[in-house]
């Protein structure tokens, strides 16, 4: 069943996601999505519920169907200092902001966003299996933030993070506690706390 594509009747309608926002370490990426208004593709839906293969193989369709598309990404270091929240609608206001259509109406997953200039938006928690714009940019904002994890990964092999993208796995836990933490780690973050509390 294909998802809604659309809230409003406003032609220029983005949708906004982001991933790594529950992550020890590397940045929050966001993504945002203007797809045509009847657009259908009934592939679609949360990236959490699509495999690896499926992503990527969307990821494609999207770029190539999108009216607009862009990505926002704001660094660990800078989420120690704005921290996460604050962050995460920075990284979506960059994403807005390269849009190349200004977009009439913003379509938020979640519960909690900081209005960007003066485009109305609603917030959709799960928006992500209900609206294909927003679908799409989780898929866009997933599979880019995997790659840039797979890269860090190669300058820190120890963390495991082509596996785990920098998320609280047991493996990342242990290695931290083995090798400390490294410049990608969210340093804000309580890491003396024993593993078994992060269980």
């Amino acid at each position: 069943m294909a998802l809604a594509n659309r809230y409003t009747e406003e032609l220029f309608e983005a949708g906004i996601d982001e991933a790594g926002r529950g992550c020890l370490a590397g940045p929050v990426v966001a993504a945002a999505v203007m797809l045509p208004p009847d657009y259908v593709n009934e592939e679609l839906n949360d990236s959490k519920k699509l495999s690896h293969k499926q992503r990527l193989k969307l990821r494609q369709i999207i770029l190539r169907d999108a009216m607009s598309w862009s990505l926002g990404m704001i660094s660990a270091g800078r989420i120690d200092k704005v921290n996460i929240l604050n962050a995460t609608y920075e990284a979506m206001h960059e994403a807005i902001d390269g849009l190349h259509i200004r977009p009439d109406y913003l379509l938020i997953d979640g519960n909690r966003f900081r209005a960007f200039e003066d485009i109305p938006h609603t917030c959709i928690i799960k928006g992500d299996g209900k609206f294909a714009h927003i679908a799409a940019a989780s898929i866009l904002a997933k599979t880019y933030r995997d790659e840039i994890m797979g890269m860090l990964a190669q300058e820190f092999p120890h963390y495991g993070w082509a596996a785990n993208k920098g998320y609280p796995t047991r493996a990342h836990k242990e290695a931290i506690r083995d090798f400390g933490i490294s410049p990608q780690h969210r340093k804000t973050f309580n890491w003396q706390l024993p593993l078994t509390l992060f269980d």
